[in-house]
């Protein structure tokens, strides 16, 4: 795959550092990163992201997995297998129009997130988790970054560069990271129907997009055929 801008995720501000800033190879953690898509596709050109429709989705979507294998390596230094990785969950962020009533899912995915486990035992339920979000500077100049990190950035020290920053090195405290991504990576587990895929928030938001579906169905990370 072609080489893209660097996943930059600087020092920890805090001293001593938070323990997860960065994580040791020997920690049992589940990891999340979720970001903007367009930076995503910097970091990784040439993945593939689904185009249209909610229906028909595989989990988990083969840019979720190069993204993944990219967090990995640059958190421990090693970039692991494919069979290596154990996605627990991705979160498909589509563009909403709101000047409709109701207000439509567009077929355009603007962004994402995905969950993987490192050294996580199968029967852990509640692992301890480290949760990464990307900050897209290109458009605002810095302006959200800025609003919602813990230290000051200036757009031209990160040229080539995603900043992707841990929650200890933000303003958002996250005390409710561990419960809901665990959730998340258990209801995908529990409740789905092989060979679909699709989303708790957009059912809820949006149930006439799936019609004669009373609970929306969730394929488990073990499916291979999802």
């Amino acid at each position: 795959m072609a080489s893209g801008h660097e996943l930059y995720i600087g020092p920890c501000i805090h001293d001593p550092p938070h323990p997860l800033h960065l994580p040791t190879l020997d920690r049992p953690l589940r990891i999340h990163i979720e970001g903007p898509l367009v930076s995503i596709q910097k970091l990784l050109p040439e993945a593939e992201w689904p185009k249209r429709g909610l229906f028909g989705l595989k989990f988990p979507q083969p840019g979720g997995i190069e993204l993944a294998k990219l967090v990995h390596q640059k958190l421990y230094g090693e970039c692991p297998r494919d069979d290596e990785i154990v996605l627990g969950d991705e979160y498909l962020g589509w563009i909403v129009d709101r000047t409709v009533k109701p207000w439509k899912v567009l077929d355009e995915l603007d962004y994402y997130g995905v969950t993987f486990d490192h050294l996580v035992p199968p029967n852990d339920t509640d692992p301890e988790v480290l949760m990464l979000n990307i900050f897209e500077m290109d458009d605002d100049n810095g302006e959200f970054a800025n609003k919602h990190l813990l230290f000051s950035v200036d757009p031209a020290d990160y040229e080539g560069k995603v900043l992707t920053t841990p929650r200890c090195c933000q303003k958002k405290k996250g005390s409710m990271d561990r419960k809901n991504m665990n959730e998340m990576v258990a209801e995908r587990q529990i409740k789905y129907i092989p060979g679909t895929y699709h989303l708790k928030i957009n059912y809820l938001m949006f149930p006439e997009r799936f019609p004669g579906i009373l609970y929306p169905p969730i394929a488990p990370p073990w499916d291979t055929d999802n």
